[in-house]
């Protein structure tokens, strides 16, 4: 098994926002923000390539599919699809990824899903093979947005994806599609029914940890993002699953952490929990 991190379009979004009630004079010294209270942001995702050469993708950032007018509005940094670039350079082309997994259907989540944006062109799958695994909840929810967050999803991509015929929508905590090797946590706090994928390696077990844990700074349990659901759930749903994954001594992949793409978790003598190991880019052979 081989597992990377690769790196998708990158953003900058409100500090503020990305922070919720955490104040900026704290927040500021972790990440820095630019001229427009914008801090920056990876859309990183995580690939598995198997023994047998079946290749899993997990998530594909936010991808090029904006206009120029919202890619701007939502500063996404790059034109082009960087993700499928960053494959490219591994020698994975769009055809050889076998199975596609996302958390939530978020556009900064699930938009690399598309072909970049072309003037004219209807919005079209930019993996034409792939099998994609999205849970019941949050596929729900992608369906049916509440106003607080329709501008996240991207309207024509869910029928883009039933089209296909190779949607798994999991009710549970396994995938028939992914096999063994594979297992899921649910969490609601910052969206419902976001699927946590938990992948088993000859180094331990590394958990994709999506909206629930972006980045180290998130690690610490009192903070959150303004753009989650329910903030008191989601610290509760992140202790628990911190807790599994230190007891089992495995890692934390982050998603949207600019300078950190993995590490493990510490719990100091005051019970507070935070990243230790860290490492800026994952290559495990």
């Amino acid at each position: 098994m081989e597992l990377r991190s690769v790196l998708g379009n990158s953003q900058r979004l409100d500090g503020g926002a990305m922070f919720g009630n955490c104040p900026r004079a704290l927040w500021q010294r972790w990440c820095p923000p630019d001229e427009h209270n914008r801090i920056a942001l990876a859309c990183r995702a995580l690939l598995v390539r198997e023994d047998d050469g079946r290749v899993v993708l997990l998530e594909t950032g936010i991808g090029s599919f904006f206009p120029p007018k919202l890619r701007e509005r939502y500063g996404v940094q790059e034109a082009e699809h960087v993700l499928l670039a960053q494959l490219g350079a591994l020698g994975i082309q769009p055809t050889d990824v076998d199975v596609i997994v996302l958390s939530h259907l978020h556009f900064d989540h699930a938009g690399g899903l598309l072909q970049p944006w072309q003037e004219g062109a209807a919005p079209a799958l930019a993996f034409p093979r792939a099998r994609y695994v999205v849970g019941a909840q949050a596929w729900a929810r992608a369906k049916a947005p509440h106003a607080r967050d329709r501008a996240s999803f991207i309207p024509e991509l869910q029928d883009l994806l039933e089209g296909t015929g190779r949607l798994e929508i999991v009710e549970g905590t396994s995938s028939s599609t992914l096999g063994q090797g594979y297992s899921f946590s649910l969490s609601h706090g910052h969206t419902p029914g976001l699927l946590l994928t938990r992948v088993e390696t000859p180094r331990g077990p590394i958990t994709f940890m999506g909206d629930l844990v972006p980045g180290v700074p998130w690690v610490h349990l009192p903070i959150t993002m303004g753009y989650d659901r329910h903030p008191e759930l989601l610290i509760e749903e992140k202790q628990a699953l911190l807790d599994r994954i230190h007891a089992e001594d495995g890692w934390m992949f982050f998603t949207h952490d600019a300078a950190v793409a993995a590490a493990k978790v510490s719990v100091d003598e005051h019970g507070r929990y935070g990243a230790a190991g860290s490492i800026d880019e994952l290559r495990w052979d």
